[in-house]
């Protein structure tokens, strides 16, 4: 299963309740943090999420409010112990941007990994850490803003029912069992058993994306195709404002239910508000006209998205 929270949903500047864009999603153990805006770690507090578990620091691109929160950040895990080592993720100038950010925190007691990406290049997640579930991936895609600048998509994947009666019949021990259903071959004497030969076809897994600052574009559209959640970008509420949207390179509310809608995605979350937007709710049926899932984002929002029990 994947929990999805928001940290931040604003833009620009933060308000008395609401931080700067940020979301975290946790699985088991292990965590990704997308952007890092001007409060972040309050946010975090208030939500009960422990940024401890985050294995990477997915970032869209590099403007100050999806950035400004990372220093502290970085310094507030080091001051809490962490060894374990933490990847940077983002688009081109990632290398420039670390400089600063070691200028900024001085030394820490961990690795900081960077990872500069190129959209449309996926990083399977046990590359981070092993505790990710095998075949978990994330799959950067470009993004339509006045800088260079990413989405991500989150995948889950969920392998194929496991048929015991099969792994009975190649003698495979039951204490092994849990190997093959993890993707991982099994070595018995004088032959290997492979998860594909105990396993049925592979179920629907989980995914979400996040957009980060954008305008609506094709590869935001077939990213969030069929997704369990999309978290997009809604700069700006109402529809005389697309020309605006476009200058800055971002969303209205009709603009992101229209693309939500036109991807098929189960859920559409709004996020990354103008400071002019007071009453998100109130703006809701400008997207609820195109797409009637759609909900807006709030610092804390979250979700708990689990397989489809049809298919256990």
């Amino acid at each position: 299963m994947l929990t999805i929270t928001l940290l931040g949903t604003g833009a620009t500047m933060p308000l008395a309740d609401r931080a700067l864009s940020a979301a975290f999603v946790q699985c088991g153990g292990q965590g990704l943090l997308f952007d890092c805006g001007e409060g972040t770690q309050a946010a975090a507090r208030r939500a009960g999420v422990n940024l401890m578990r985050a294995d990477g620091i997915c970032l869209t691109h590099y403007h100050g409010d999806h950035i400004f929160g990372l220093p502290g950040l970085l310094q507030t895990l080091g001051c809490q112990e962490r060894k374990a080592p933490l990847t940077l993720l983002g688009p081109k100038g990632l290398e420039e941007f670390a400089g600063v950010l070691r200028a900024l925190t001085g030394p820490l007691p961990y690795p900081v990994q960077l990872r500069q990406l190129e959209a449309d290049s996926p990083v399977p997640l046990q590359q981070l850490s092993a505790g990710w579930t095998p075949g978990a991936a994330l799959l950067p895609f470009a993004t339509c803003h006045r800088v260079r600048s990413l989405g991500y998509r989150l995948e889950l994947p969920r392998a194929g029912r496991f048929m015991p009666e099969k792994a009975a019949a190649l003698e495979v021990p039951v204490q092994q069992w849990k190997q093959l259903q993890q993707g991982q071959p099994v070595d018995l004497p004088g032959r290997r058993v492979l998860p594909q030969e105990v396993l049925g076809e592979p179920r629907r897994g989980l995914s979400m994306v996040f957009s980060g600052d954008t305008a609506p574009c094709g590869s935001l559209a077939a990213a969030a195709k069929d997704t369990d959640l999309l978290i997009c970008d809604a700069t700006y509420a109402l529809p005389e404002q697309e020309v605006q949207a476009k200058q800055w390179g971002h969303s209205t509310f009709g603009q992101s239910a229209r693309l939500a809608a036109q991807a098929g995605t189960h859920r559409l979350w709004l996020t990354h508000y103008s400071p002019m937007i007071l009453d998100p709710e109130a703006e809701l049926p400008r997207a609820r006209e195109f797409f009637p899932a759609a909900e807006c984002g709030f610092d804390g929002k979250c979700i708990t998205l689990r397989y489809e029990e049809a298919e256990s």
